[in-house]
């Protein structure tokens, strides 16, 4: 049976970010400045296994890494840009409920639901290596160049050595005092966590310092912009080449993923 909270109604929902800099610290309690709102603009759109349950997205030396959900169909898989064609696939154990991914040098990790499982693998075959217990739910993941930075759905960011999996501290995500749930997958793009907000249409940028919001984007219309046929999920997804700057998005059960440029917006998205 398919989990109200991994699998919302077949509404079209998307997703797309970037922007910001800063690096890691202790927490602080003053607010920014300003929080700049953006929305996109498509820039590409490549083909997308439309069967794919997205709960996890990388891209790594012109490869995307995607980790998807859903008992009996989770997976980790390495994925051709421009085709969308699966050239490697791993499947998960049919209890498993995989989620979020981050590639960690010639490592990548990837977290399971409610299985307590953090499954590791060797990135250039995908070969797994071990799997390390944890406790909570996992939701999203990112490396950050020295941890390993989680989401469970609630507003909290934990902090994990890479290697070992031990703590190294968390931060509360907030605006204006407020604290922000939902955080789902994750991507570190120049100092800044990026979240997906489960289920909105929005993707939220992140000082992983303090947990302060720096920026919010609005995505929707993202999806509606292609042709889709079947049913689809909520945006969920986000892949950034860091070599050529790109920024990729996709869904849950998405026929595309999307390149897109995230564009300053004067009006804050509407929740």
């Amino acid at each position: 049976m398919i989990s109200l909270r991994r699998l919302s109604s077949s509404a079209l929902v998307l997703l797309a970010a970037l922007a910001a800099s800063s690096g890691c610290a202790a927490p602080s309690s003053a607010e920014p400045a300003g929080v700049v709102h953006f929305g996109y603009e498509v820039v590409a759109a490549h083909p997308h296994d439309a069967l794919a349950f997205t709960q996890g997205l990388a891209f790594h030396d012109g490869f995307l890494y995607e980790g998807t959900g859903l008992t009996g169909r989770s997976s980790l898989r390495r994925v051709e840009l421009e085709t969308g064609a699966v050239a490697a696939s791993v499947p998960l154990p049919d209890d498993w409920f995989g989620e979020g991914i981050a590639v960690c040098g010639d490592r990548i990790v990837q977290l399971t639901w409610r299985n307590g499982v953090f499954r590791v693998y060797d990135r250039r075959d995908l070969r797994v290596l071990c799997d390390f217990a944890y406790d909570g739910e996992g939701w999203g993941a990112t490396y950050d160049g020295e941890r390993l930075i989680v989401s469970d759905g609630t507003s909290t960011l934990r902090f994990l050595d890479p290697e070992t999996f031990a703590a190294r501290g968390s931060v509360q995500v907030h605006e204006g005092g407020a604290a922000v749930e939902g955080l789902n997958e994750l991507e570190f793009i120049n100092g800044r966590v990026y979240a997906n907000v489960w289920p909105t249409e929005r993707i939220v940028i992140i000082d992983p310092a303090n947990g302060h919001i720096t920026g919010w984007v609005d995505c929707s219309g993202l999806l509606a912009s292609r042709p889709v046929t079947g049913a689809v999920d909520v945006l969920n997804g986000i892949a950034w080449d860091k070599d050529k700057e790109r920024l990729f998005v996709t869904g849950k059960l998405w026929p595309w993923l999307f390149e897109v440029r995230l564009v300053p917006n004067v009006s804050p998205p509407t929740p």
